[in-house]
């Protein structure tokens, strides 16, 4: 195979990357500071730096600073068919336009929106962005999955808010949502949703990804992450089974919604924990390696082919 899979691990110094065997490379330079979310554009990356600063690549190495954030924070960020998008603080969504960004206006209108919360009384955030190559979904703390098929135009419900969604991820054919009471999956784009809590030890689940043919999921006891663990099973979300080889029964920290990721194709999965540590598997998560450890705090990884 000419391409090759690297993991990319964003922690609070930087830009980690870390090959699929173990071996660890230079951290990417050129990025002052903490990084928070990291993600894909054909061959170009995108990241938040600082929890304002969004940067991009030009060529392999090459980071450049594109624009900053006045007066929330930046959570996540996807390049999507409505074009580079940024989720913030206080539930607003960005996009790049040019060497800037701009406001879109009608998320900020979107249906259902006087409703969303946080448990503790704060006002809520945009969490997780995913695209299916058919529409957009967007995820808000805790105000549900909002979809859009017209690039940004208008926005719809596909969830109720109630089911505290942490992580949206939209596969052709499959949407899916790591939520706090279990796994939600729909097959029509969020019009109907089954939800799977069978096998799980704990239904709070906060992240979620796909790796060829096999549904990867971490769940916990609860929002502090106690007794964490990892599960498998098949892209209906049936038959989850924890862990694989290679893993403890449970970690003592969640496997966070931005930490968890794999190829599509299944060639590799991998997730990392905010103790510095990350785990690969080039299996479709039914064995895993420790690949590397003593990281800086991570709070993000991608997973990405490369020449």
């Amino acid at each position: 195979m000419d391409a090759m899979a690297r993991i990319l691990v964003g922690t609070v110094e930087g830009i980690h990357e870390i090959e699929e065997s173990g071996g660890r490379g230079p951290s990417r330079p050129g990025l002052p500071g903490e990084v928070t979310a990291v993600a894909p554009e054909a061959d170009r990356l995108w990241a938040v730096v600082g929890g304002r600063a969004v940067w991009r690549t030009e060529g392999p190495d090459r980071w450049v600073h594109v624009a900053d954030l006045e007066g929330v924070r930046a959570t996540c960020l996807a390049a999507t068919r409505a074009g580079v998008v940024v989720g913030t603080s206080e539930a607003h969504l960005v996009r790049v336009a040019g060497d800037g960004l701009e406001l879109v206006g009608s998320f900020d209108e979107a249906p259902g929106r006087e409703r969303w919360f946080t448990p503790w009384g704060g006002p809520p955030d945009t969490r997780s962005i995913s695209d299916d190559g058919e529409a957009v979904y967007v995820n808000v703390h805790v105000g549900g999955i909002l979809r859009t098929a017209d690039r940004g135009q208008t926005w719809q419900p596909t969830l109720r808010i109630e089911n505290d969604v942490h992580r949206v991820l939209a596969r052709p054919g499959r949407l899916y949502a790591a939520c706090a009471r279990g796994l939600a999956v729909s097959p029509d784009g969020g019009g109907v949703w089954s939800f799977h809590d069978e096998g799980l030890h704990a239904p709070y689940c906060r992240a979620v990804a796909v790796c060829g043919d096999a549904l990867l999921l971490s769940a916990a006891e609860g929002p502090s992450g106690r007794r964490t663990a990892l599960y498998r099973g098949t892209l209906d979300g049936a038959s989850l089974q924890r862990g694989g080889k290679g893993l403890p029964e449970f970690f003592d920290t969640h496997i966070d919604s931005l930490c968890l990721d794999a190829l599509p194709g299944g060639e590799l999965a991998a997730f990392g924990l905010r103790d510095g540590s990350v785990y690969a598997s080039l299996d479709q998560g039914e064995s895993w390696d420790l690949v590397t450890s003593g990281l800086p705090r991570i709070n993000c990884v991608l997973t990405k082919e490369v020449a």
